[in-house]
Parts: C-alpha cells; structure tokens; sequence
C-alpha cells in the first residue's frame, strides 16, 4: 500500500490497482498529547483491576474477533493485498492468543515466595503503564494482539503507531477494544507518521515501546528510547536458513519450503529466505521446490480462491526486483520468475522466484529479502551447511530437515544461532512459546510467560 502525506492526510492505496482507499487526517502534535493523555487518566483506574475482570475482558476481545473474522479479512485484502484465508487464519490466531493470556495470565503474574532469611520474600508481578507499540503493515492484526494481549492482562494501557497503510486495521483494533467493554481510552491509535515517534517517545507517560520493523527502525527506537530510559523490546528482521539434508523426505520439504517462503505473499520476517541444500540432493529439492512455487494461484486477494496476492506496496515491489537483479549481476541464475507481470494499471504483483547459483557477496546471500524471491546456496556437507546458515546479521528464525531425530535436534538445539528452531517444519509463532531473536533480528520476548513478563515491574518485597 502506498502512502502519501498530502495536507496533514495520510491516504492508503490498494495494492491490487492503485486506487485511493480512504484518505485519514493525521493527528496534531496536541491530539496525539491528549490520546497519551486519555490512555493515561484510563490506566490509572484500570491497573486496579483484578486479573478475572481482565481476563473475562480479553475473553469478549477474542468472542469479537471470531465473529468479525471474514470482515476484518477483507480489510487487509483491500489494505495490504493479503488473500483472504490467510486473513481469517490471522484474526482466529489474535482470538486465540487473547484466549491463551486470558486463561494464562493471572498463573503468569501470580507472586511468587523465594525462601530468604526475611520472614517472607516474594516477587510481585506489576503493570508499569502505558506501552507504545510501532507495528508494520505485513500482519496488521497479529503483530498488536502479539504485544496487546500480555500488556492488557498485566494491567497496562496501550498506544498503538501502526503502519499509515494499515490505518484501517488499527481503528478496527481499537474499535474491537472498545466494543468489549474495556474502560474507554485504554488504548488509542496514533494517526501520524514516523517523524513524529520522537516526540511520542519523549512522553513522560510512555514507560516501555515494542516495535516490529526494520533493523534501520529498530536502531533509531532504541536509541531514542535508550536516551530517556526507556525499555524496549524489538523484533526486527530475519535471513531464515532451511537446511535440506541428504536423508530428508525431499518431497515434504519442498512442499514446506514453498510455502514458508511465500507466507504473506513472502513478506514476513521468519518467512524462509535462504536454502541450504546438500550438494548431492539439490537437483532433487530444487525441481520439487520449483513445482509448488509455481503452483500457487496469484490473484486478486480478495477472491476466496486466490493463494498469492500482490505485495503490500509497489515501492517495495519495486526495491525486491532491484535486487534480484542485481543478484543476477553478481553470478546468481534466476530459474523461476525475476519478472514484474505484464498487468494492466497501477498494481504491486511480483512472480514467485527462485535463485539459485547464490553465494557468499551475492545480494541475496547477504541481505534480507523481503518477497516471494527464494534463495538456493548449495553445503558441501552437514558442518558446512550449519556455518552457511549461521553466517549472517540475523537471527531470528532457522529450520533443518532430515529424518535423523537426533542429529536434527542436536543441530537445532546446539548448532543454529537463531531465536527459534524448528525440525522439519516452517517457522512459526505460537501464543504458548517466546517469539524473538538475537544479532539484529532484535531482544527481548513476545508471547508465553516470557512475553507477559517484559513489561512488568519484577518487585522483590522483603519482610523481616
């Protein structure tokens, strides 16, 4: 989606054909001071509140989204080209991450007595505040009730700057809040655009900011944050390495690749973007893996058969056929797609494309690519593959296949640098196991008892 900052408005374009959807006024320096306010004034009654009113409130949350779930689908079709059962898929996992919290929380938050030489020694679980959330366009629901959930059970208020395209989605959000029943003005959308994170940061009634991005973004928020005190924790990119070993089931993993690599029209930060093949079975995997790329339906999002819909802004199409080309130039062989369909109109389509050829100095070696575009790197052996995977910035998510259990969780276990390891299965977030990563994928935990206790204050209270 593209975005235009015209007279103090923000308009969303739809990525499928380039019409304006919906033209929003951006806040004011002194609106955005008085939402902050609002969610402030809200905070200081709703942190009072017991953990069954909270959960019984996150409850109707996720009772609200399985009932709008086709609505809100169709929203991110028209906002960010997601085709819609991916979009359902999206709004069931935000229900049931409220779920998770709700039934969850209060065990999470519950104190917990350490045997000191005082006559009682706990740790108290306590809401600090207001958390700011900085959210991307890719799952613009997900990526809020990822932070939303944990804060509002440990009894924070929350303000959400999301991505300008998404604007539509984050109202939604809020309107879901508010339809609920959680006290009015808890959390509130910020209508503005990045230049004036600075400022909202520097609010003394923000206490702690997530945000979801770009390592360049990351770096920029944890200063600024840094500067003032400020807690963050900061999920940022991914370079995902899948490693193929000579005894995996070939064709499962073909099958699993394509579409780790092609989740969310292949914008997604733990989407798989680099794979290892053991030089002996790569002409295998890659004739395997190049037939279920090419099998994915592309078409518009908003057709209830479509698998593959455009990318969330033509810009960004544009940039990712920049480097593939210029990977090409560097010695990669593009043996499926590279090209940018001969459609009609404005539009942000790109065909799902394999590299193969790639190598250490080739762009696509080096560098996150944030698209359908797959990259094949071809390991001597097993040692040699695991140093290719963990030669990179990132690390955030990492998969390996072979039928060998125990090698296949020795590696996973011992041998991968990322924030999660799967075993013959894509990368994935679940509301029961910490989400983040290391290096410049970012720190910090979302989701399970890890992600509820980033924003809390850890009290020890001692009596003697």
């Amino acid at each position: 989606m593209l975005v235009c900052y015209n007279q103090m408005s923000i308009s969303s374009i739809n990525p499928v054909n380039g019409s304006i959807i919906k033209k929003y006024k951006e806040d004011t320096e002194n609106a955005i001071d008085q939402k902050i306010d609002q969610v402030h004034q809200a905070w200081l009654n709703y942190k009072e509140t017991d953990f069954q009113t909270r959960s019984r409130l996150l409850l109707q949350v996720s009772k609200i989204l399985n009932e709008r779930q086709d609505q809100l689908a169709e929203l991110m079709a028209l906002e960010m080209g997601k085709p819609l059962k991916a979009g359902v898929a999206e709004i069931l996992k935000c229900a049931s991450v409220c779920e998770y919290y709700a039934k969850n929380g209060a065990e999470f938050l519950a104190d917990q007595i350490i045997n000191t030489s005082a006559s009682k020694s706990y740790v108290s679980f306590q809401p600090i505040g207001l958390v700011l959330a900085i959210m991307p366009w890719n799952f613009p629901f997900w990526q809020v009730f990822r932070f939303l959930a944990p804060a509002l059970m440990a009894g924070n208020g929350g303000v959400l700057k999301h991505s300008s395209g998404v604007t539509g989605c984050a109202l939604e959000i809020e309107k879901v809040i508010e339809d609920a029943g959680f006290p009015q003005h808890i959390f509130k959308t910020l209508i503005c655009s990045s230049k004036a994170i600075p400022k909202v940061i520097e609010n003394p009634q923000i206490k702690a900011v997530t945000l979801t991005g770009s390592t360049e973004a990351g770096q920029k928020v944890a200063e600024q944050a840094g500067k003032l005190i400020k807690k963050t924790v900061l999920e940022l990119g991914g370079s995902d390495p899948y490693i193929i070993l000579e005894d995996a089931d070939l064709e499962k993993a073909a099958k699993v690749c394509a579409e780790a690599r092609l989740i969310n029209n292949g914008q997604s930060c733990i989407a798989a973007k680099r794979f290892i093949v053991i030089e002996s079975v790569e002409e295998k995997f890659t004739q395997l893996f190049k037939a279920e790329m090419e099998s994915k339906k592309t078409g518009d999002p908003s057709k209830p058969d479509t698998e593959l819909g455009p990318m969330a802004r033509a810009e960004l199409r544009d940039e990712l056929h920049q480097q593939v080309l210029k990977s090409i130039e560097q010695g990669a062989k593009c043996i499926l797609g590279g090209e940018i369909p001969a459609i009609d109109g404005k539009h942000a389509y790109y065909q799902p494309t394999i590299l193969n050829h790639v190598k250490k100095g080739i762009l696509a070696y080096d560098e996150e690519i944030f698209g359908p575009v797959a990259a094949i790197i071809t390991a001597k052996d097993t040692d040699d593959a695991i140093h290719i995977a963990n030669d990179t910035n990132f690390g955030l998510g990492a998969a390996v296949f072979t039928e060998n259990a125990a090698l296949a969780e020795d590696i996973a276990r011992n041998k991968l640098n990322a924030g999660s390891c799967f075993v013959n299965e894509g990368v994935k977030s679940d509301a029961a196991l910490p989400f983040g990563g290391i290096n410049q994928s970012g720190y910090g935990r979302e989701l399970s008892m890890f992600g509820i206790h980033e924003f809390v204050n850890i009290k020890t209270v001692y009596i003697k």
